[in-house]
């Protein structure tokens, strides 16, 4: 049944997910960054394309926290945000007592902090989820302060590039003869799939998607960054599988300024 025919609307199918997701999120390939050469490769972009200084930081989609340890171990002043009350009480617990951190529960498509309050934004894996990408843009834009930075980390998780069919063949024949990995729920999952096929990006999402959406919202300055480090540092250590899954998917990190206005304010 596809989720245009049952009783949820499409974000509260999406919020049901991750919620029931929540307590073996940090279980499952991917999510969790362990301390180390993997954690270090999470915090370079950002090193790269926040600078030295501590700055005010907004993160979208926090989930159970991880993205959250990177960006505050870098000094930066923290607010994260997640529209799931369960993915946003293991982040809390997980952070309890840090200062320069807060926790809010709001959507990250719509979430109603003041205007130009933050220096920076930093979302993983959120971009593919919106239901409505120029909305959201449009409110990112607001929340920065004129040249404020965009920092992106997504990927297309709906085509797998040449050489990731055939790591996804082989992941299969795993699966096959090991037994699935319970924990891990992959793009081609049937709930998953079923999601995407709503989504406005459910057919992929790739930079050249990104840029003239947010060039339409006032982002300006727009790079394209390598996430292979981050990939690399993921399979050190990781079995088989999870070395093959990190092939899959061509994933990319993007970054974009705030200019002063957004075009829709000058016209």
């Amino acid at each position: 049944m596809s989720i245009r025919q049952t009783n949820f609307d499409l974000k509260e199918e999406i919020r049901d997910y991750w919620s029931k997701r929540s307590q073996t999120f940090d279980l499952a390939f991917g999510h969790r960054i362990p301390s180390g050469p993997e954690f270090d490769a999470w915090q370079q972009p950002m090193r790269d394309h926040l600078g030295p200084t501590s700055l005010r930081v907004l993160e979208l989609a926090c989930g159970t926290g991880e993205v959250t340890a990177v960006i505050h171990d870098l000094g930066h002043d923290v607010t994260a945000l997640d529209f799931s009350e369960a993915m946003l009480s293991i982040a809390k617990a997980k952070h309890t007592g840090k200062e320069r951190l807060r926790f809010v529960l709001a959507d990250a498509e719509n979430p109603m902090e003041p205007d130009g309050r933050y220096d920076a934004i930093i979302c993983r894996h959120l971009v593919w989820t919106l239901t409505d990408p120029a909305k959201a843009f449009g409110e990112w834009h607001r929340v920065l302060k004129p040249g404020g930075t965009l920092l992106v980390f997504d990927g297309d998780w709906a085509k797998p590039t040449r050489l990731g069919r055939a790591a996804a063949w082989l992941i299969r024949r795993i699966d096959r003869f090991c037994g699935a990995d319970r924990h891990y729920d992959g793009a081609m999952s049937e709930r998953h799939s079923a999601i995407m096929s709503a989504l406005p990006f459910g057919a992929g999402l790739r930079p050249d998607d990104l840029v003239p959406q947010l060039t339409q919202a006032g982002f300006i300055g727009f790079e394209i960054a390598s996430h292979g480090p981050i990939a690399k540092a993921q399979r050190r250590g990781a079995n088989l599988r999870n070395r093959l899954r990190t092939l899959v998917y061509r994933r990319f990190i993007l970054v974009a300024k705030s200019a002063g206005v957004s075009q829709g304010e000058e016209a």
